[in-house]
């Protein structure tokens, strides 16, 4: 039996994105502090992480597409914070924030990061952003670098088929 698991040491040449959205900068600037500190602890150089600051969360799948489809990021760590308001406004810009950051990396391969806060009030998400919880953003580049270093050692499909 042979098994495969990623590493959490970021590859010397691997290039990183982090799309951050502008909504809820109080808290989207905390989960992206996470992530750089956690790229940066995993090997990532400085030099090959860019920072892309979205105006909201429901326009981050866009972007994430845009840089995939790029071939420059080998993962796209997507961040942002969705809280709960008086409507059911939130409810849609979670749910399509989610569908469209796996539709970016189901379609193109390269590894996308579900890093958006879906919390019910703005204490949920301060905590999430690195109190109580943690810091999501730090998990979510964690992520990124396991999958990059885990999809390198997969099987890819024979050419020649």
């Amino acid at each position: 039996m042979k098994t495969y698991q990623g590493k959490l040491v970021a590859p010397a040449r691997a290039r990183f994105a982090v799309v951050t959205s502008r909504f809820n900068e109080f808290v989207t600037s905390r989960l992206l502090a996470g992530a750089l500190d956690a790229l940066s602890r995993h090997g990532a150089d400085e030099a090959n992480v860019d920072v892309i600051w979205s105006p909201g969360t429901f326009e981050i799948p866009l972007i994430a597409r845009k840089l995939v489809d790029s071939g420059r990021w080998a993962a796209v760590v997507c961040l942002g914070a969705v809280i709960r308001g008086g409507t059911d406004h939130h409810r849609y810009i979670a749910s399509e924030a989610a569908k469209g950051v796996a539709l970016a990396g189901i379609q193109s391969g390269v590894p996308c990061i579900f890093g958006i806060l879906t919390c019910d009030t703005i204490e949920q998400a301060i905590e999430r952003a690195g109190a109580k919880s943690g810091n999501k953003g730090a998990e979510a580049a964690r992520s990124a670098v396991e999958m990059v270093n885990l999809l390198a050692q997969l099987p890819s499909r024979r050419k020649d088929k």
